[in-house]
């Protein structure tokens, strides 16, 4: 895995925290994490679409933050289990593992012309 596509699995991180913030902040601080959460998460994943595809890396960073939030709600909140959901959830993360299998990342000289 290079840098890049480490940028938007660390980008899918911030989102699932952000996204919990946006529903659980109560106060400055909760509330100051979250906006520093979105900050990160969008600035990684516009450097990401530097060099990838954007509608990829937008696919992949929402697939992700999407599986990762539906996890941390049951991990942490204890939000009911459903089969359906979590085989859609797989079925979500199968289509962002082939999304980044067939992808290509973008030459310098593709990227600056």
């Amino acid at each position: 895995m290079n840098k890049t596509w480490l940028f938007v699995i660390i980008a899918a991180f911030f989102e699932v925290g952000w996204v919990i913030g946006l529903k659980h902040a109560s106060g400055l601080v909760e509330w100051g994490a979250t906006v520093i959460a979105i900050a990160i998460s969008f600035s990684l994943m516009i450097a990401a679409s530097r060099s990838l595809d954007v509608g990829t890396v937008y696919a992949v960073f929402v697939g992700l933050g999407t599986a990762g939030t539906v996890l941390a709600e049951i991990i942490l909140f204890g939000a009911a289990v459903q089969a359906g959901k979590m085989i859609l959830i797989g079925v979500l993360l199968l289509g962002v593992i082939g999304l980044k299998m067939v992808s290509k990342q973008k030459t310098k000289e593709a990227h600056h012309s």
